[in-house]
């Protein structure tokens, strides 16, 4: 059965759908509960959701905007079920997300930011150019400094490590993209990055890259 994806205004939302959303991961971490998800409804712009038949698979709130004047495209929350189609899914929202970047900042290349809770959650990232932080690679004073804006943005201001690119945790429930892979193993380069990432007190990992503009109008990135 293939996976349908819908994108909505977060206001349009009801609270049966966030109750629906909040029982995907209600038996295990982030256990992201209704009360929190009703909060990111106000906090994001659009939610996008993907179905496998009656079934939810996986959700993501996000917003298009510019940051400083770049274009962007903003993940606060994520999560796809652990099912064997998990990768799947994820290139079902991520190529919908894409969709509407191009739609939103056409003949531009657009910054792909979110905050990760493992390094499955890299997969997303596919198809970017200079994702950032990357194995065997020192971030430059730029990198840096997207890493500040970002953390701001999430409203983790002051929190970041902007060498590690890790966001310490300040004991409050926190949105981030979650999300663990069917199919492989990420490497253990990249998993060293979660090393000091305190997930349980609301840690957790800045990552960005690059969606290209040419990529973007040729539909080479997420599942287009």
């Amino acid at each position: 059965m293939s996976i349908q994806v819908e994108t909505k205004d977060c206001t349009s939302i009801s609270d049966a759908e966030l109750a629906e959303m909040a029982d995907l991961c209600a038996e295990r971490e982030p256990r992201f509960d209704i009360g929190f998800l009703s909060k990111q409804r106000e906090e994001w712009v659009l939610v996008t959701r993907a179905r496998e038949g009656n079934k939810l698979r996986g959700y993501s709130f996000s917003t298009l905007e510019r940051i400083g004047g770049t274009p962007s495209l903003l993940i606060g929350l994520a999560t796809v079920d652990r099912t064997s189609r998990a990768d799947t899914v994820l290139r079902a929202m991520m190529g919908d997300k894409y969709r509407r970047a191009l739609l939103a900042f056409p003949d531009e290349d657009v910054l792909v930011g979110t905050r990760l809770l493992g390094a499955d959650g890299f997969k997303a990232f596919a198809g970017l150019t200079d994702v950032v932080p990357a194995p065997a690679q020192k971030a430059t004073g730029e990198e840096r400094a997207w890493g500040r804006r970002l953390a701001k943005r999430f409203g983790a201001d002051g929190r970041i490590d902007d060498r590690t690119f890790v966001v310490s945790g300040d004991g409050c429930e926190a949105g981030g993209f979650d999300f663990a892979s069917h199919k492989s193993e990420p490497g253990v380069e990249y998993v060293t990055f979660f090393e000091s990432v305190d997930s349980a007190n609301g840690g957790r990992l800045v990552a960005f890259g690059w969606a290209m503009a040419e990529d973007l109008a040729a539909g080479k990135l997420g599942g287009r």
